[in-house]
């Protein structure tokens, strides 16, 4: 069995350095011969002199060797070729074997960078140095999959995120990732339109406007109530106006308490997460996490079962009765107003075994084209090789409403 650690920022940096110590001391405690350090460096191009420069290479390796780490192979990250006669000299002056030092050059895709690790042979040096067999191997579905996701496709497709950290969009990388995935999966270009929740909180916002084009609108997770009124405006927009629309986590509770205000009649529904003076908190905590004075222990966290309810949009997703998906949250739909949701118009599409809680919430296909909110984050299991689900079937829809 393999255990792969990345240990991310500079090397250097006081904040890296307990970590480099620890996997300084894993060589000691497994062998030698069972762990293999791979840097990964960056090595600039200076346009002005017209050549790449091999010095912070050299250096972080020299910081790297100070510390009892010494290198067995060297990944370059470089906008430009790395030559022959560079890697040579890198190789014999951070004391690695030539063969050893990879090039990691820009790629059009970041899972086609795989593909040119394994055209400089990275696995064999690797398993060569473990002293493991060097077993066949097929990346043919890897290559097709890439193939799919370079190719130029005639139909397309927009989807709003409608969130808070959009101003650092590196925040919902698995999102977008998995729209991505998605997109692929139904032969579409993606175009992602970032909504940020707060700038259209104002009564005066014109939604028309802001939603121009798009043919999906995705509310993600979070925490906090900062652009929560934004996040029920966007998902409001979307039910009235027939848009394709996925919630999750805090999407999917947003969804909730944006049906109970606007069908139900509840006018202050809200969680009391954000106003817990609410008369209709529609997502609340759960009786057994009331006296729970740590936060962190009132969370449901990790995987969970979830059974699928038939006749739903979850069903036609899924195509079975039980699934298990990753959670990470706090506060849940309220049971004692399940029954009167419920009995205007929201469908259950998931709950737990036991129908304790709810997992999935939707719209029927008669009311709405595609409007589901999932309480799990479906994110943490989409795949290049296999989208989620939700995400596939959010997208699909998203594409219909374009065409």
């Amino acid at each position: 069995d393999f255990v792969i650690t990345e240990i991310g920022g500079t090397v250097g940096d006081i904040e890296s350095l307990p970590f480099l110590e620890a996997i300084r001391q894993v060589k000691k405690d497994v062998g030698k011969n069972d762990v293999l350090y791979i840097h990964v460096t960056l090595v600039p191009y200076i346009s002005a002199a017209g050549e790449l420069k091999t010095k912070p290479t050299q250096h972080s390796v020299k910081e790297l060797r100070s510390i009892g780490i010494s290198p067995d192979i060297i990944v370059c990250r470089s906008e430009k070729p790395i030559s022959k006669e560079m890697r040579e000299k890198m190789a014999m002056f951070c004391d690695v074997d030539p063969d050893a030092v990879i090039q990691n050059l820009t790629a059009r895709s970041i899972y086609e960078v795989p593909m040119l690790m394994e055209e400089q042979g990275l696995d064999t040096i690797v398993l060569r140095k473990l002293e493991m067999e060097d077993k066949p191997k097929d990346m043919q579905g890897w290559h097709d999959m890439v193939a799919r996701i370079l190719k130029k496709y005639d139909k397309k497709v927009t989807i709003a995120v409608v969130g808070k950290y959009v101003a650092l969009q590196d925040a919902y990388i698995s999102i977008t990732e998995s729209l991505r995935h998605a997109a692929v999966a139904n032969e579409a270009e993606l175009d992602i339109h970032w909504v940020n929740a707060e700038e259209i909180e104002a009564d005066d916002t014109d939604m028309a406007k802001v939603m121009a084009g798009v043919d999906g609108i995705l509310v993600p997770g979070g925490f906090g109530n900062r652009g929560i009124e934004g996040k029920i405006k966007a998902i409001q927009y979307a039910r009235e106006h027939k848009i394709p629309f996925f919630g999750i986590c805090l999407g999917m509770q947003c969804a909730v308490i944006e049906f109970a205000r606007h069908v139900c009649g509840m006018a202050d529904a809200n969680s009391s997460e954000f106003n817990p003076n609410s008369t209709h908190p529609v997502i609340d905590l759960m009786p057994e996490q009331l006296d729970v004075e740590d936060l962190g222990g009132t969370m449901r966290l990790g995987l969970y079962p979830c059974k699928v309810y038939p006749d739903t949009l979850t069903s036609k997703a899924y195509n079975a009765e039980l699934i298990y998906e990753r959670h990470r949250h706090r506060y849940e739909f309220n049971n004692a107003f399940r029954e009167e949701i419920v009995g205007k118009g929201l469908v259950l599409g998931g709950t737990l075994p036991n129908g304790r809680l709810v997992e999935i919430v939707e719209l029927s296909e008669s009311e709405h084209p595609w409007f589901l909110g999932a309480q799990f984050h479906p994110e943490f299991k989409s795949r290049p090789t296999n989208p989620h689900p939700l995400f596939r079937e959010f997208v699909g829809a998203a594409v219909k409403h374009h065409q």
